[in-house]
């Protein structure tokens, strides 16, 4: 309010060193701050002024002066295309090849909070000849240097499968899986967070990150002390998972299921859900890979996540995922129904029913469709027994169409159904005259003499 930014400005052309760095670092302190001081430092016509003088000037002003850059960058695409036209791609790139490794990790920094917005600009960062550069700076000693361009590769990766090739191509994915095993927890982070977003984009892509031999080494990072290196490792194993069979049953063989089994068992909240979400992945492709998540135990950790967590998406990433382990056999389902699960299923979703809440809606939709996947294979009868008496008609129809299924065939159950007030149950549901519920109630009752329905 007082004017500072145009008493600022002239500093930056100061004959005295000091007083130039200082006026570039309180520019990029108050740009920092807010995207209005941003646009202020925009509007002010500052920018093209540090671009001009960055080439000529020492290290700490590069660096000052990339942060002004970076503070302007990271609030809006609007502002970051504001530094792509005032021409400071150019002069960031520039500053990658420079001698001192905090003008790189500036200018590094600056270019990932650039690219981060959108492939518009992070295609601009790449067109800029960013790339190649940022393969090197993650060659360098300099931890930080490391992890910042490990950063950057991941921002430029992430929007689209053309700009993850570029990474990919200028050999980045050997040097990462390189550094999956170094001790830096953040350097960790960005690496499998890099990895990861370059494999999510296709087949190919997941399968060239497989091929620089990350299993089973990147399994050791489930087991890892920081939080957020659990996170990502599980991310990345997840996002190979999801492509194909032939991915899954890679992982599966390596460990990997087990593996993240015992992560999920281990930790709480957010940092379960990519753990919770590659079993779904894995078991959605075959009965076979569906059975080696029965196999490893990976039931119980999936039900602990129903009840143990409170947030809607959580719960629901564990429906879905109960739900694909389920949806194969009628063996898969009872392996689901024994532990349990169908009642914690039907109660969520019952809960959460009438809620207007647009996450509270998709949780409701994950958990209605886990239990139809499972309903419609379970044939282990008292499992669904509990459920007779509580579900809403259109869960119910799918429970009493299994009891149809299984009763005609089964004279011990047909007892049991009769000793333990099932039939009776049955006789109380009011189904619409020539509904599919009706037929399977009828369907139930020709099972019995007149009188026993009676």
């Amino acid at each position: 309010n007082s004017g500072v930014m145009s008493l600022l400005r002239p500093l930056l052309l100061d004959v005295v060193p000091t007083i130039q760095q200082t006026a570039a670092l309180a520019l990029g302190r108050l740009a920092n701050y807010n995207d209005d001081l941003a646009e202020a430092v925009v509007k002010g016509d500052i920018l093209p002024q540090l671009v001009c003088s960055l080439s000529e000037q020492n290290r700490f002003y590069k660096k000052a002066a990339a942060f002004v850059l970076r503070a302007v960058g990271k609030h809006s695409p609007q502002l970051a295309q504001a530094i792509v036209q005032c021409g400071a791609l150019e002069m960031l790139v520039i500053c990658l090849e420079d001698f001192d490794p905090g003008v790189k990790e500036a200018a590094s920094w600056a270019l990932g909070y650039i690219a981060r917005h959108n492939s518009e600009l992070s295609q601009a960062v790449v067109d800029a000849g960013a790339v190649p550069l940022l393969v090197l700076c993650i060659q360098e000693p300099e931890i930080a240097l490391k992890r910042i361009a490990a950063s950057t590769l991941s921002d430029i990766s992430k929007h689209s499968p053309e700009l993850a090739q570029t990474v990919v191509d200028a050999g980045a994915i050997a040097h990462l899986a390189q550094m999956i095993l170094n001790p830096d927890a953040k350097l960790k982070r960005q690496v499998l967070s890099a990895l990861s977003q370059i494999a999510k984009h296709s087949v190919d892509l997941a399968e060239l990150v497989v091929e620089a031999e990350i299993f089973p080494v990147v399994l050791t990072c489930l087991k890892d002390s920081d939080e957020y290196v659990k996170k990502n490792g599980a991310t990345l194993i997840r996002e190979i998972a999801k492509h194909t069979p032939e991915l899954s049953q890679l992982i599966v063989n390596a460990g990997g299921v087990a593996a993240v089994i015992d992560c999920i068992g281990s930790c709480r909240g957010t940092v379960r859900l990519p753990g919770i979400m590659m079993l779904g992945y894995v078991a959605a492709h075959s009965e076979n890979l569906s059975m080696a998540v029965i196999v490893s135990k990976g039931i119980p950790p999936l039900c602990a996540c129903l009840i143990e967590e409170h947030e809607d998406h959580i719960k629901a990433a564990a429906a879905w995922a109960l739900g694909q382990v389920g949806r194969h056999t009628p063996e898969h389902a009872r392996a689901v129904a024994v532990a349990n699960v169908l009642p914690t299923l039907l109660a969520m979703y019952m809960d959460t029913r009438n809620s207007e809440d647009l996450q509270m809606k998709a949780s409701i939709f994950a958990t209605k469709k886990a239990l139809k996947n499972i309903l419609q294979k379970c044939t282990y009868l008292p499992a669904l027994e509990p459920l007779l008496h509580d579900a809403p008609p259109n869960i119910m129809k799918h429970i009493v169409g299994q009891f149809s299924k299984v009763l005609p065939h089964d004279s011990k159950a047909r007892r049991l159904f009769v000793t333990t007030g099932g039939l009776k149950k049955v006789q109380e549901i009011k189904a619409e005259p020539g509904s599919l519920l009706q037929e399977y109630i009828n369907t139930i009752n020709n099972c019995y003499p007149e009188e026993i329905v009676r």
